[in-house]
């Protein structure tokens, strides 16, 4: 298949974990709207596979992700093309964000951009020690402001007001001192580090995770009152459930705790 024949997004599976690949690796992976459209596709295929129990998002060639087409936008500049991109952009933040499932950023090369949203918006990051980070926008004209929703939302307000007024690249341990990645690991283990972690996740309760994703993003949007009586309904609700029953039993039993996943 010729590369201008390839698709735009590949997806394996294995062992409860659904390895999605951005495939655009000539245009370092840049979020053309025929990819964007895919990756909402794919979320909404995972969100319905009860074997799919976490997400892996990686970008195919030298980068994980370079932001929008820039090519693209100019080539089919007009209000109407523009606020088609940014729809499907929103759909997929917010498909990761509402995915009943862990979504973790395989991060190497650059993430610019629409890049560095995505790593922002996933539930996790992990980077090559080679991986470069940056919303760039500034430079040419064009404020990252859609990319700063997420980013704002994962790092301290200074540390994100530089990377958008400056537009300058922060190599992947400042990434991780920020807070937008969780940890940083040489290339060479990039490929492990990630499977080990996802690996871990996939191995607890399906039911559980969902409730905590789920808490955990709608509690931060509440304030301090409301957000503890959310908090505890949810507490209450998985309590109820018989996941929690056999998690706890098995503890108290001092056994390993087979999932039914509700």
């Amino acid at each position: 298949m010729a590369a201008d024949q390839a698709p735009v997004l590949l997806r394996r599976d294995e062992d409860g974990i659904a390895w999605v690949t951005m495939n655009r690796p000539a245009a370092r992976n840049a979020l053309s709207l025929e990819l964007m459209k895919a990756l909402v596709a794919e979320f909404d295929a995972i969100r319905d596979d009860p074997a799919a129990k976490v997400v892996v998002l990686s970008g195919a060639g030298p980068g994980f992700c370079a932001g929008h087409d820039l090519r693209e936008l100019r080539a089919n500049a007009g209000k109407a093309f523009y606020e088609e991109t940014f729809r499907q952009s929103r759909k997929i933040m917010t498909a990761m964000i509402r995915l009943p499932k862990p979504v973790i950023a395989r991060v190497h090369g650059i993430a610019t951009a629409g890049g560095c949203q995505l790593v922002a918006a996933c539930d996790l990051a992990v980077a090559s020690d080679e991986a470069r980070f940056a919303t760039p926008g500034v430079n040419i004209g064009l404020f990252c402001s859609t990319p700063a929703v997420p980013i704002s939302r994962s790092i301290g307000r200074k540390a994100a007001m530089e990377m958008l007024l400056t537009g300058d690249m922060i190599d992947a341990e400042s990434a991780r001192e920020f807070g937008l990645v969780n940890r940083v690991v040489p290339a060479a283990e990039l490929n492990t580090a990630v499977e080990t972690l996802a690996r871990q996740i996939a191995g607890k309760s399906s039911l559980t995770l969902a409730l905590g994703k789920e808490a955990f993003y709608r509690q931060a949007e509440m304030s301090f009152d409301d957000a503890y009586d959310f908090a505890s309904e949810i507490m209450i609700k998985n309590l109820l459930a018989r996941d929690a029953e056999e998690g706890i039993d098995a503890f108290l039993q001092k056994r390993p705790p087979h999932w039914e996943n509700r």
